[in-house]
């Protein structure tokens, strides 16, 4: 039987910052989400989303993540997103790191620190979304994980899953 895990160490990060801080006249969010990973016909499978988009922007592959809410910490947030965006319930295993970018939303720029968790399905059906998250989240899916490096639509991601891939591989994960 696996030992108790203390969430506290797998979030070092514990809370964010406010949300609208700036740095360098930047905004900065900080948000969290997860590699949810179980085992199927004996390969490694990853939930990935399709996120809803306006017609003439082009479609994405993407884990599920989310802002952190206030009070919450990272870990609690990625499950909270995976549950959301996935239909999953999943339990947190570790930090696997933070990928860091900047993007423009309505004319301003924002740097954003998204930390990844890798994370073990328990429970529920992929697809299966809470009432209302099917404004975010067009599509759910499995991939084997050892293809989701070249399903992801955004590289940080691509570099997050290679490193669930090794951890679960490399660390006899169960």
């Amino acid at each position: 039987m696996r030992e108790a895990v203390d969430l506290r160490r797998l979030d070092a990060d514990s809370t964010a910052p406010p949300i609208g801080d700036t740095i360098e006249g930047m905004r900065r969010e900080f948000s969290a989400g997860g590699v949810v990973v179980r085992r199927m016909r004996g390969r490694w499978w990853a939930a990935v989303v399709r996120p809803r988009r306006e017609r003439h922007r082009p479609q994405v592959w993407a884990l599920p993540k989310g802002l952190i809410d206030d009070g919450e910490r990272g870990l609690e947030t990625a499950i909270r997103e995976v549950y959301e965006e996935t239909g999953l319930h999943a339990r947190g295993y570790r930090k696997l790191g933070d990928v860091r970018y900047v993007y423009t939303w309505e004319g301003e720029r924002v740097f954003k620190v998204v930390s990844f968790f890798l994370l073990r399905a328990v429970g529920g059906r992929i697809g299966d979304l809470p009432p209302g998250m099917e404004i975010e989240v067009a599509e759910a899916r499995w991939v084997p994980l050892d293809d989701a490096a070249t399903v992801l639509s955004y590289g940080g991601e691509r570099a997050v899953a290679v490193k669930a891939l090794e951890a679960v591989t490399e660390e006899g994960f169960r």
